[in-house]
C-alpha cells in the first residue's frame, strides 16, 4: 500500500488489472518433455532459443502464484541436475540446464529453491571442480555461475570439519592441494566483485560459509579485514568501485544478519567505523545507500541483546472473531482483560538494567537520516531498521526514538522525511513499540499526513506521504485496542473517509478505503462503518468523478462526516494546483449543499468571498467557481421549499457576489494567463447567479457582466488554444442565462432598443476577419432566447449563412463554419416551427429551403490545412444540424420537408457513412439510423425505406459499430443496389477503398468486391453500376481528393475481375470512356502518385479486347518515355508483370524479346537512349510510335 505508485496525470489508469487465478501447475508434462529434449537440441541454436523462450513463457505464468510450482520443483531439479552431473554432457548443454534452473529460481525465489539442492559430502568436490571451468567475465553463462554459487552455499552447510576433506594428496604438479576451506573462500571473494547476478549469490554463500564453527575461528577475521579493505579502497564515483562496494556491503549485511551475535560483536565497531568513513549517504547510487542502511541496522542489532522488549504494548485480541467477541463485552470486563496483558513496572526495570553501547546512538542517527533519503527503498529499509532496533531498547530510550521520529513531521522537512516518518511509525505501531501514551502525539501528525500535498512548480508532491499515512492507519487498527483509539475515532474516520473520497490519486483513495475497512473490522467503533464501506469500496473509489460527485453525497449523509468533508473541500481542494480537482471540488460542494445549507450560507460562503478576490490565482479561481455552485444549490433548495434565495444568503454576501467582477476588472485580472482562468470562472458565476434569479434586475452590474461576456468572445484569438473552447462555452452559457433572466419583461418581451443593439452588434461581428471572433459570436447568436430573436430571425440566418460560405479570404475558417452551422440549428430549435408564419419569427415555408441549402452545401466541405481534414469538423456539425432541424420539423410540421430535400439528406449521410475517417463515419451512420428509425412520427419521403430497414434493422441501431470497418462496410455497400443511393455511396467508398489505412482499405474493398461478384451475371445492374462509376470519375476529374483514390480503386477492381463481363466484347463503351477519362486525368500531371496509379489502371485495362488494347499500349509506351525516371521504371516494371499475367495478348514469337527489352533496359538513362528502345518495342508490337511534341518558338 505504502509503496504503490502515484497516478501523476489527470487521466486515471485502468482500475481493474488482470490478475493470476491459477489453481495448479498444469504444464508438468510439457515441461518434462522440454527438459528431457534438451540433449537432442543443444547443438541447434534456433531450437535451443525456442526451448528457452517456451520455458520462460510457462514459468512466467506463475510469477504471481509461485507456490503452485512447489510440488514439481524436485523432479524438475533432478532432471536438470542429471544433465549437469553427466560427464558426457557438452558445455552448451550444461549451460542450458543451468539457465533452466535459473529461470525456476527467478520465479520461485532462491530461498525456497535453495533447500532442494543436493548437499551431501559427495557433492562438494564435483561442484568445486566445476568452478575451474568457469570464466567470471563470460557474459553468456552468468546463470551457470549464479546457480553454482547458490549450490555451493548449500553444500557448505554439511556438519563436518572441512579440514577432513583436505589430506596431503599431492596434485599433478607435485604441490599440496589447496584446502577446501580456502577454495570455497576463494570462490566467494571472486564472485563478490563480479558485475553479474553471481554477486548476490556470493553474499548468500558468505552468510552461510563464514558463520560455520570451523570457518569463523580461522577465517572470519581475515575475511572481514579483506572486505573492509576493499570497501576503503573503492569509490562509488566509478562503476568498478560501485560494483565492489555493492558486493562487500551485501556480504557484510548477510553476515551480520545470519551470524551469531557473540561471533560478530567484536568486529561490529570496526565495521561501523569503516562504514562511516565510506560516506555512503553522499552517493548517488540508490542501491549502495540502501545496503548501507541495511548494514547499519544489522550492526545496531548486533550491539543490542536479542531480547523482546517487555514494555511493548500487547493487544489482547489478534483475530477478527476474538475482536468481535471482545467488543461485545461490557467496558469494565474489557479493562480487566487489557490490564491482564500488562507487565508490572518493577519487572520492567529489572529487565532493562543493562548498558547500551555508545555506538547505538550513531546507528539510530544514521537510520533517522535514512528516513529522509530521496529514494523509497532506502527509507523503507531505514523504517524497518528503526522498528527492529527500538524493540531492543529500554523504554526511556525507545521513547526518545519516537520523539526524534516525530521531528520528521515538520513543515520545514521535505516530503521524503514525512514519508519515511510514516513508514517508521507504522513499523513501531505494528510491533507494539508505540505505547498508548504517545498516541495523542502521533494521531495529529497522521491526520496532517493524510492530507499532505505540497506544491512544487506546476504540480505537487505528497501522494506517497498520504499513501504511507493510510498504511499507518491500517497498522494502528491492527495493533491497538479499541479503547486506546476511542478518543480519536471521529478524527481518524473523517480523515480516512476524506482521503478515500477526495484524494486526487487513485492509489491513495484505495489505500484509505483499505485502512478504513481495517479499522471498521478491527476496531468496530467507526461511525456507520459498514454502510460507508459498501459505498466506498475498492472499485467504487477507482473512479475519481464518481467519488467526488456521487460517493461523497452518500457519505456526507451521515452527520459525523458532513462538516469535515465540506471543510476539507474549502480549505484544501478549491485551491488545488490541478484545475480538474478544483472544478470537481466545486461541483461536490454543490451536491453537498443540501446536507448543510445553513452552514454553507452562513460560514462557507462568507469565507469564500474574500478568497474570490484574493491574490492567489488558484484560490481565486476555485473560490469563484465554489461561490457559483453553492449559490445555485441554495437557490434550488429555496425553490423546493417555496422560499426566496435571499432567505438563505445575507445582504452582505449578495454584495460580495456582485463585487467579484468589479474587483477583478479594476485590478485588470482578466489579462494574461491568469485571465484565461478568470474569464470562464466569472462567466460560470454569471450563469449560476442568473439561473439563481438573483435580485439584480436593473442593477449596473448586469451591464458589466454583458461587457465581460462580449469582451471574452472578442478576446478568443488572444488566448491559448487549450483554453479557447472553455472560455467560448462559458461565455455563451452565461449569455443565455443572463438574457433569460434580466433582459425579459414581465410580458415576456425584450426592450426593442436593447434587442436591436445586441443583435446588430452580434451580426456585425460575424464579418470579423478573426476566425475565433466569428466562432464566438455565431454561438452567441445561437444561444439567444426566443424573445431576442423575435423579428430578427431572417437577419440572423443571413448573417450565419455568410459565415458558412467559403471565400478566398476565409477558406481555412473551418471552426467558424462549424460553429455557425451549430448556431443555425440552435436558432431553429429556439424559434420553433410555423409553416405559414413569418420568416422573421419562425422556421416556415419561406426560409426552410434556405436553411436546408446552407446545411447541405457544407456536407461537401473537404477543406484541408496543416491540421489535416478540418472540413470534417464542418461536415460533422452539418450532419448534426440536419438531424436536429429535420426532427424539429417532423415533430411540428412534416409537410415542410420535401421529397427532394429528404433524398438529398439521406444520400449525403450515406456518402459520409462510407468514407474513410472512422469517427466521422460513425457519426454519419448514427445520424442516418436516427432519421431512418425515428417514429414520433416517422421522417417522410425517405427513399427505399423498406430496403433500408431490412439492411439496418431497428434492433441493431445501438449494437452496430460504425467505427469498425469490418462491421460498417458490409452494410453500407448493400446500398449500392438502391438507385437513389448508388452514386453517393460509391463516391464515399472510393476514398475508402483507395485510401491509406490498411483496415479501412481491406474491409471496404472486400465489401465492394462481394457486391460486384453478386451482380456479375446481371447485365443491367453492371451497366448501371459502371455508368455511376464513370459519372463519379467525370464529376471529379482533376479533383485529387477523389480521382487518385478512384484510380487505386479501379486498379483493384480490374485485378479482381470485377469487369470480366465486358472483356469478351470488343471496344466496350465502358472501357473506351474509362480510357478517355484516365487520359484526361493525367494530362500534364506532375503528381507521381497519380501517374503511378494510372499506370496500374492502364495495365489492368489490357484485358479489354479490340482497338482499346492498342490505345492502352500506346499510353503505356508514352509513359515509358516520361520525363520522370521513376515513372519510366514503374511503367516498365508493371508492363513486364502484366505481360506475364496476360501472356496470350502478345505474339509468342516476339514475347521473349519484348520481355528482355523491358527487363534489361536501363530506364533511368537519357531520354534519347530510352526512346530508341521504346520505339523498337512499338515496332515489335505494331503500336503507333508516340511523336515528340515540338515547341513553337515565340
Amino acid at each position: 500500500m505504502a509503496l504503490s505508485g502515484a497516478d501523476g496525470d489527470n487521466r486515471e489508469p485502468d482500475v481493474i488489472a488482470q490478475g493470476s487465478a491459477l489453481e495448479c501447475f498444469t504444464e508438468g508434462p510439457e515441461t518434462s518433455g522440454l527438459i528431457r529434449n534438451l540433449r537432442g537440441i543443444c547443438g541447434d541454436l534456433v531450437a535451443r532459443e525456442a526451448a528457452v523462450e517456451k520455458f520462460v513463457v510457462i514459468m512466467d505464468k506463475y510469477q504471481e502464484q509461485p507456490h503452485l510450482l512447489d510440488p514439481h520443483l524436485e523432479w524438475m531439479m533432478k532432471l536438470l541436475l542429471d544433465i549437469v552431473r553427466d560427464k558426457e554432457s557438452p558445455p552448451p548443454l550444461v549451460h542450458l540446464a543451468f539457465k533452466f534452473l535459473y529461470i525456476i529460481t527467478k520465479v520461485r525465489g532462491y530461498k525456497t529453491f535453495l533447500r532442494l539442492f543436493p548437499h551431501e559430502v559427495v557433492d562438494l568436490q564435483p561442484v568445486l571442480d566445476m568452478f575451474a571451468d568457469q570464466n567470471p567475465k563470460d557474459y553468456e553463462t552468468w546463470e551457470t555461475r549464479y546457480i553454482l554459487v547458490l549450490w555451493i552455499s548449500m553444500i557448505c552447510l554439511i556438519p563436518f570439519d572441512l579440514a577432513l576433506f583436505d589430506g596431503n594428496i599431492p596434485s599433478e604438479d607435485g604441490l599440496a592441494r589447496i584446502p577446501v576451506m580456502d577454495r570455497i573462500l576463494k570462490v566467494a571473494k571472486c564472485y563478490l566483485v563480479v558485475s553479474d547476478k553471481a554477486r548476490d549469490a556470493a553474499a548468500v554463500l558468505v552468510s552461510k560459509f563464514i558463520t560455520r564453527p570451523d570457518v569463523k575461528q580461522k577465517r572470519m577475521a581475515d575475511f572481514l579485514d579483506w572486505t573492509l579493505s576493499m570497501l576503503s579502497k573503492s569509490s562509488f564515483q566509478t562503476m568498478e568501485g560501485t560494483i565492489v562496494m555493492d558486493g562487500m556491503l551485501q556480504a557484510l549485511a548477510q553476515l551480520f544478519k545470519h551470524g551469531k551475535r557473540e561471533d560478530c560483536l567484536p568486529y561490529a565497531s570496526t565495521v561501523l567505523e569503516c562504514l562511516d568513513n565510506c560516506k555512503l549517504s553522499e552517493s548517488n547510487q540508490t542501491l549502495l545507500r540502501k545496503l548501507g542502511v541495511k548494514l547499519v541496522q544489522r550492526l545496531g542489532l548486533t550491539f543490542l541483546k536479542p531480547k523482546v522488549a517487555k514494555w511493548r504494548y500487547q493487544r489482547g485480541c489478534r483475530s477478527l472473531a476474538a475482536n468481535l467477541q471482545f467488543s461485545a463485552q461490557p467496558p469494565a470486563t474489557r479493562k480487566q482483560v487489557t490490564a491482564a496483558g500488562a507487565i508490572d513496572d518493577d519487572d520492567e526495570e529489572e529487565e532493562e538494567e543493562y548498558d547500551i553501547p555508545g555506538e547505538v546512538e550513531n546507528v539510530v542517527e544514521q537510520l533517522l537520516v535514512g528516513l529522509k533519503d530521496k529514494d523509497t527503498i532506502v527509507r523503507w529499509s531505514a523504517a524497518k531498521g528503526i522498528g527492529r532496533l527500538t524493540g531492543r531498547l529500554p523504554k526511556e530510550l525507545a521513547d526518545d526514538v519516537v520523539g526524534s521520529l516525530l521531528d520528521c513531521f515538520s513543515y520545514q522537512e521535505t516530503d521524503n522525511s514525512w514519508h519515511g516518518g510514516c513508514l517508521a511509525l507504522a513499523e513501531l505501531g505494528r510491533r507494539g513499540l508505540l505505547l498508548p501514551s504517545r498516541i495523542s502525539d502521533v494521531i495529529p501528525v497522521i491526520l496532517k499526513a493524510l492530507t499532505y500535498d505540497e506544491k512544487r512548480g506546476a504540480c505537487s508532491v505528497g501522494s506517497n506521504v498520504r499513501d504511507a499515512a493510510c498504511y499507518v492507519s491500517w497498522a494502528f487498527a491492527r495493533a491497538y485496542d479499541p479503547l486506546e483509539l476511542k478518543p480519536f475515532i471521529n478524527q481518524i474516520s473523517s480523515a480516512l473517509v476524506i482521503a478515500a473520497v477526495f484524494d486526487r490519486d487513485v492509489n491513495c483513495r484505495r489505500a484509505a478505503s483499505a485502512a478504513f475497512q481495517e479499522n471498521v473490522g478491527r476496531q468496530g467503533t467507526f461511525p456507520h462503518g459498514i454502510d460507508i464501506l459498501t459505498a466506498a469500496d475498492y472499485f467504487a473509489v477507482g473512479n475519481r468523478v464518481n467519488c467526488f460527485l456521487t460517493v461523497s453525497v452518500y457519505v456526507a449523509g451521515f452527520p459525523e462526516y458532513t462538516q469535515p468533508m465540506i471543510d476539507h473541500l474549502v480549505n484544501m481542494k478549491i485551491n488545488h494546483w490541478d484545475g480538474v480537482i478544483r472544478e470537481l471540488s466545486t461541483k461536490a460542494l454543490h451536491n453537498l449543499t443540501p446536507q448543510a445549507p445553513e452552514y454553507m450560507a452562513q460560514v462557507v460562503l462568507p469565507k469564500l468571498l474574500p478568497l474570490a478576490v484574493g491574490n492567489d490565482l488558484h484560490s481565486r479561481h476555485g473560490a469563484i467557481l465554489a461561490c457559483a455552485e453553492i449559490t445555485h444549490a441554495l437557490y434550488k433548495l429555496a425553490a423546493e421549499n417555496n422560499r426566496l434565495i435571499t432567505d438563505y444568503i445575507s445582504e452582505k454576501s449578495l454584495e460580495g457576489l456582485k463585487r467579484i467582477h468589479q474587483e477583478l476588472s479594476s485590478r485588470q485580472l482578466y489579462r494574461g494567463l491568469g485571465g484565461e482562468l478568470m474569464r470562464p470562472a466569472v462567466c460560470a458565476l454569471i450563469e449560476k447567479l442568473s439561473l439563481s434569479k438573483m435580485p439584480f434586475r436593473e442593477d449596473p452590474i448586469i451591464g458589466d457582466w454583458q461587457w465581460l461576456i462580449n469582451d471574452s468572445l472578442r478576446s478568443l484569438s488572444h488566448v491559448s488554444s487549450t483554453t479557447r473552447q472553455q472560455i467560448k462555452e462559458a461565455a455563451v452559457s452565461a449569455l443565455a442565462a443572463l438574457c433569460n433572466e434580466y433582459y425579459v419583461s414581465e410580458q415576456g418581451e425584450a426592450s426593442p432598443a436593447l434587442q436591436d443593439e445586441l443583435v446588430k452588434q452580434y451580426i456585425s461581428e460575424l464579418q470579423n476577419t478573426e476566425e475565433m471572433i466569428c466562432c464566438g459570436f455565431s454561438l452567441a447568436l445561437g444561444a439567444l432566447p426566443r424573445f431576442l430573436l423575435k423579428g430578427k430571425l431572417q437577419q440572423i440566418l443571413d448573417g450565419l449563412k455568410k459565415v458558412t460560405s467559403i471565400s478566398p479570404k476565409n477558406v481555412h475558417f473551418a471552426e467558424s463554419r462549424r460553429d455557425a452551422l451549430k448556431a443555425i440549428a440552435k436558432v431553429c430549435q429556439t424559434v420553433g416551427v410555423k409553416g405559414e408564419g413569418s420568416q422573421d419569427e419562425f422556421v416556415c415555408k419561406d426560409n426552410i429551403v434556405q436553411i436546408y441549402t446552407t446545411l447541405l452545401h457544407r456536407m461537401t466541405d473537404y477543406t484541408t490545412d496543416s491540421r489535416g481534414d478540418v472540413g470534417a469538423w464542418v461536415r460533422e456539425a452539418a450532419m448534426t444540424s440536419l438531424m436536429e432541424v429535420t426532427l424539429l420539423l417532423v415533430r411540428n410540421d412534416p409537410t415542410l420537408i420535401s421529397a427532394n430535400t429528404c433524398q438529398q439528406i439521406m444520400c449525403c449521410l450515406a456518402q459520409q457513412s462510407a468514407e474513410k475517417i472512422d469517427r466521422f463515419r460513425a457519426h454519419a451512420g448514427s445520424v442516418f439510423l436516427n432519421l431512418l428509425h425515428f417514429d414520433s412520427p416517422s421522417v417522410p419521403h425517405i427513399p427505399h425505406r423498406e430496403e433500408l430497414e431490412r439492411i439496418f434493422p431497428r434492433s441493431e441501431t445501438i449494437t452496430l459499430n460504425w467505427n469498425a470497418p469490418s462491421q460498417a462496410f458490409p452494410r453500407i455497400t448493400q446500398l449500392l443496389g438502391l438507385p437513389a443511393y448508388q452514386y453517393y455511396v460509391l463516391l464515399g467508398l472510393t476514398v475508402s477503398v483507395g485510401g491509406l489505412t490498411e483496415s479501412t482499405v481491406r474491409y471496404s474493398a472486400q465489401s465492394l468486391f462481394d457486391y460486384m461478384k453478386k451482380i456479375q451475371n446481371d447485365l443491367g445492374a453492371m451497366n448501371s453500376f459502371c455508368e455511376t462509376l464513370l459519372k463519379v470519375f467525370e464529376d471529379n476529374l482533376l479533383n485529387d481528393r477523389v480521382s487518385v483514390p478512384l484510380l487505386k480503386m479501379l486498379d483493384q477492381m480490374l485485378a479482381n475481375g470485377c469487369f470480366d463481363i465486358f472483356t469478351t466484347e470488343e471496344d466496350h463503351p465502358f472501357s473506351m470512356k474509362l480510357l478517355m477519362l484516365c487520359k484526361e486525368e493525367i494530362k500534364k500531371s506532375k503528381d507521381i502518385q497519380k501517374l503511378r496509379s494510372s499506370i496500374a489502371v492502364f495495365c489492368g485495362m489490357i484485358q479489354f479486347q479490340g482497338d482499346i488494347r492498342k490505345k492502352v499500349f500506346f499510353q503505356l509506351f508514352l509513359l515509358l518515355c516520361h520525363p520522370f525516371p521513376i515513372i519510366r521504371k514503374t511503367t516498365a516494371s508493371q508492363l513486364y508483370e502484366m505481360l506475364i499475367t496476360f501472356s496470350d495478348i502478345v505474339d509468342p514469337n516476339i514475347m521473349d524479346e519484348v520481355m528482355t527489352i523491358l527487363s534489361d533496359t536501363n530506364w533511368d538513362a537519357e531520354l534519347l537512349l530510352v526512346r530508341e528502345k521504346r520505339n523498337y518495342l512499338c515496332d515489335l508490337m505494331k503500336v503507333p510510335k508516340p511523336q515528340p511534341v515540338t515547341k513553337n518558338a515565340a
